[in-house]
């Protein structure tokens, strides 16, 4: 098993040695763009747990409307807080670009 792993990373450095400084920047571009998703994505998976253990006492076939509220909330307060953080970050990075 250990020298099929070889064989692919030595592959890979062929293959990234055959795509030149575009290719590879590209290939860059890719990868940091594939964690950032799963990032964000490790990052719901938290929240939403979170959301779960505040708001739901105990599981049943149906949320009550207490349960429904609060899930409803933290959502909310989730969604909001990712637009802030969001827009905050952008007002960085136009004022470091000027």
């Amino acid at each position: 098993m250990r020298k099929h792993g070889c064989r692919k990373v030595a592959s890979l450095r062929r293959t990234m040695a055959e795509l030149g400084e575009a290719g590879e920047a590209e290939l860059q571009r890719l990868v940091a763009a594939e964690q950032q998703k799963a990032q964000f994505t490790a990052q719901v998976h938290h929240f939403m747990e979170l959301c779960w253990d505040k708001c739901v006492e105990k599981p049943g076939n149906r949320l009550d409307s207490r349960t429904e509220n609060c899930l409803s909330s933290c959502v909310d307060r989730f969604i909001d807080t990712t637009l802030a953080i969001t827009s905050r970050f952008a007002q960085i990075v136009q004022k470091g670009g000027q």
